[in-house]
């Protein structure tokens, strides 16, 4: 009787602790590439940086460098890139200090 009580805690810890997580990351991974439009600027699972020029259901068209057109599966994009903020714009953690807090 005692090992049933231990495999069921096994069990539920396996799901809350690997199962669950992974889920959520192919869900998320998902929608990013559901959400993919031409002109992103994405990174493939290869590590390869690109812009998006043709969508089509299984594929994608990426340019790499100027007239330089590779077809990926969708699945393959790993990431949007996110543009880094410029040097005149501020940071994440870069804000300017508030009234009563010690300047620069």
């Amino acid at each position: 009787m005692i090992v049933f009580v231990y495999f069921g805690v096994l069990v539920a810890a396996f799901f809350l602790l690997v199962v669950r997580p992974q889920r959520r990351q192919l869900a998320a991974h998902r929608a990013v590439v559901a959400a993919l439009e031409v002109g992103d600027e994405v990174i493939t699972s290869s590590g390869i940086y690109g812009t998006v020029r043709v969508l089509s259901e299984t594929t994608v068209q990426l340019e790499v460098a100027t007239g330089v057109v590779i077809t990926l599966a969708r699945g393959a994009i790993a990431q949007k890139v996110t543009p880094e903020p410029g040097p005149d714009e501020p940071g994440p953690d870069e804000t300017e200090p508030g009234p009563g807090e010690p300047g620069e």
